[in-house]
């Protein structure tokens, strides 16, 4: 039973220079969304981390309007939350896939992003994960974005070795890529 799991949580990161974050939220349930930015404002305060708000639509907007910001603003990370409550089609289905394949395609390309984007099966499984008092999802999406940006700045400056030929990641969808020709 989930409710007898222990889990380990590692402790906020340290940060020498400020940390500024945007917090993109799907308001569709109100209660639900506002107890998910409370939990994330708090994570975020107590690792002395900025933070913006802005609400979209839907949880199918929350990757667009982050990768929007990854181009024209300046954060070093990203709270995505929202709430998914599963109805009587397969539109949960679409919603919940499509906006957790955005955000994990941002992330690979090297956005910073925590994803607080509950999918549940109704309302009081999506309280009880909310609450900053009880499960602290938003929280949880908070840590997982400075934990990220904790990677990401150690990381910066540092290089493959210069001598190593650098790998390219190349996507062919058909046909040869310009400039290739026959072996």
């Amino acid at each position: 039973m989930a409710s007898h799991t222990q889990h380990h949580e590692l402790p906020l990161p340290r940060f020498d220079r400020p940390v500024r974050l945007l917090i993109v939220v799907a308001p569709y349930y109100q209660t639900i969304a506002g107890n998910l930015v409370a939990g994330a404002r708090a994570v975020a305060e107590a690792a002395g981390a900025t933070v913006d708000l802005v609400e979209v639509p839907g949880a199918l907007e929350i990757p667009t309007a982050i990768a929007m910001a990854g181009r024209l603003a300046d954060y070093d990370g990203f709270v995505a939350l929202g709430c998914v409550i599963r109805g009587e089609t397969t539109h949960y289905d679409t919603v919940c896939n499509d906006s957790s394949r955005g955000l994990t395609l941002l992330g690979l390309q090297g956005l910073a992003i925590g994803n607080g984007i509950l999918t549940v099966e109704n309302e009081a499984q999506a309280e009880v994960r909310a609450d900053p008092a009880g499960q602290n999802k938003g929280g949880g999406a908070a840590a997982a974005a400075l934990h990220l940006i904790a990677l990401s700045r150690g990381w910066a400056g540092r290089r493959r070795d210069e001598g190593r030929p650098q790998e390219t990641d190349v996507i062919r969808l058909a046909g040869e890529l310009d400039g290739q020709g026959q072996a």
